[in-house]
Order: C-alpha cells, then structure tokens, then sequence
C-alpha cells in the first residue's frame, strides 16, 4: 500500500476534530475523500504531509508512506518528504505561492531544495510545463498574472517536476469554472496514467468523484462513515449520510420549487 492511516486521531487542546480508523491509497490509485465543509477532510490531509501539528494540532496512531512511518518524524525528515515524495495541490494555489518570486524561480527553488541543481531545474520546470499543456512562457509570469486554470496546472506541474509519488489535491475544481474543471480532472487522468501517480482527492463534489476517482471514503465529523468502490457506494449507498449527501446533487431536469 503506497499510503495507509490506522487509528488516527487529530485534536485541538484535548478535542477530538479527527478520528480516522483506515484510509488507504495504493500505486497508480485514485481515491476520493468527500464530505461537507468541516467533516476533517483537509486536516486529514495536512497530517498526511506533517503541517498538522505546526497549526498546533495533536496528531497520533500511524500514517505510513511506502511502509515508512511519518507520525512522529522531526521535521527536517519531513521537509525532505514533502514535494519529493508527497506533494499537495490546494482550491486556490495562487494562495500557497510567493508572490515576490516569478513562476519558475518558484519551481527552481522547491527543486534546489531537493538536491536537483539549478540548470536540471530549469529543464525539469519547462518539460513540466509541457506535461501539462502549458507554455513555458508563463514561467516568466508573477503568480498574480495568472488564471485560475493556470495557477491550478502549474500546481500540479510543480508536483511532476518534483517526481513526486503521491498527489493530494485539496478541493482543486471547486473554485473554477465548470469547462476548466473537466480540463483538470482530464489532465489528473493523464498524468496517473503516464507517471503512475497515488491521487488522494479532496472534495464536496460528488459528481467529480464519480468522474475520476476508483473509491471512495465518505466523512462526517472527523470519521469514515462509509468506503468502497465509486460506483458501489454512490449507485448502492449504505449510510444515511452518504444518502443525503446524494440527494443534495442537483440534477439536470429536477422540478423546481419557489
């Protein structure tokens, strides 16, 4: 199993926001982790790539990558993991990059910081432009001077660029339009299927899980309710709340009420 948490548990001063009993990802998988705003998807995955305990959190049971135990790790391990090894793309990636720094000392920089010297760098930066169907013109751009759409590409290229074996992406649809949003969820199929990535992805929307994601594990205030193959659990759901959250999907045709 290339990611796999047992027991965990993520509290706040004494309180309990997480309560995770098994959450796996395998090589070459695409997992959806869905639910409503709160239910502890994006904390479950900040303790994924240690940054948990850094907004003061108590993480514990065991989070582990390729075998490889992270809870507990010093943080200079975990730097040397984070990006290489597991990187996280997030709703509005513009956000989570330096605006003083152009788009490919961003890429530069993450990938000196891994070893990789600055002219494999440059050449790593433009070759992941191309993979996902950008020019390598925007790496002269500011962060600011781009689309959301962009922004989100880049994201994602900075994580090939960086080899990295495990992409979680944190609500990276939501905040786009619908036509950009099938061209993302299209380029995360490529690219599982050409560099053989693990993608953990976060959502509210069950209609882009049903699209892109082999299974799903549904949670609600901090816990699994409910996993298992998409099609199973969104055709057959066996928790009420998993229900409810399918018949909150508006569907083309519906009869409208005032």
């Amino acid at each position: 199993m290339k990611l796999a948490l047992r027991e965990v548990r993520i509290a706040f001063d004494g309180r309990t926001v997480v309560a995770l009993d098994a959450l796996d990802l395998a090589e070459n998988e695409i997992v959806g982790l869905v639910g409503e705003s709160g239910s502890g998807k994006s904390m479950t995955a900040l303790a994924v790539m240690g940054l948990a305990r850094s907004l003061g959190a108590a993480v514990t049971g065991s989070i582990t990558l390729g075998g490889r135990e992270l809870v507990g790790l010093p943080e200079r391990q975990l730097r040397q993991i984070r990006g290489r090894r597991v990187a996280m793309i997030f709703q509005s990636p513009v956000s989570a990059f330096n605006p003083l720094f152009r788009v490919g000392d961003l890429f530069v920089r993450a990938l000196r910081v891994h070893g990789v010297a600055s002219a494999d760098a440059a050449r790593r930066a433009e070759a992941a432009m191309q993979e996902v169907l950008l020019g390598p013109e925007l790496l002269r751009r500011y962060p600011h001077q781009l689309s959301g759409g962009q922004a989100q590409r880049i994201a994602i290229a900075l994580a090939v660029a960086l080899r990295s074996e495990i992409l979680i992406a944190d609500e990276p649809t939501s905040a786009l339009d619908v036509t950009v949003q099938a061209e993302i969820i299209e380029l995360l199929r490529l690219l599982r299927e050409r560099e053989r990535l693990s993608i953990l992805f976060i959502s509210h929307d069950l209609a882009v899980v049903a699209q892109l994601c082999d299974r799903v594990a549904v949670m609600r205030d901090g816990s699994v309710v409910e996993s298992g193959a998409t099609a199973t659990v969104l055709r057959q759901p066996s928790h009420p709340y998993t229900r409810a959250l399918l018949a909150a999907v508006p569907r083309l045709g519906a009869s409208r009420t005032a």
